[in-house]
């Protein structure tokens, strides 16, 4: 039942040169995140000297699970993790829209991909940072809120 759309995709995503011309073999990988969460901060703009200008905010993203031995909806504790992600906005246009419109606490989707790099703080110490590089964002209606 699966077998033939699997394939199709495995197809799309590996690439084989001919035999003919050697038997290197020249593979696509995905580097590809969704997230659905709440803005934790306003957006900021920064730009370094000689490189792009970046708009960078906070998702919180929360996972929730029910902890106890019974199944039943009523008994046992609901627990909640919040994870915060560092979102980065390169592209100009999604950028500019980014800092105007993304606000504390609106409901987002972002769509990018992870990045890990270093950097070098203050004291001139080395840091690791893991940011998603956003791609595509969708505001969310918030309807509980905007009742309020």
């Amino acid at each position: 039942m699966f077998r033939r759309p699997v394939l199709q995709v495995l197809h799309q995503f590996v690439r084989h040169e001919s035999e003919i011309a050697s038997s290197f073999v020249l593979e696509r990988s995905l580097n590809r995140v969704q997230l659905l969460g709440r803005v934790g901060q306003d957006p900021v703009l920064r730009q370094a000297e000689g490189k792009n200008p970046v708009t960078i905010f906070s998702l919180a993203t929360n996972e929730m699970w029910r902890s106890g031995e019974s199944e039943e909806y009523q008994m046992g504790d609901i627990s909640q993790k919040t994870t915060w992600h560092r979102i980065s906005v390169f592209r100009p246009g999604l950028r500019d829209v980014a800092y105007q419109y993304v606000k504390k606490g609106s409901r987002i989707y972002v769509e990018g991909k992870i990045d890990y790099g270093e950097y070098m703080d203050k004291n001139n110490v080395r840091r690791q940072a893991t940011t998603i590089i956003a791609d595509n964002i969708i505001f969310l209606s918030d309807q509980t809120r905007e009742k309020a």
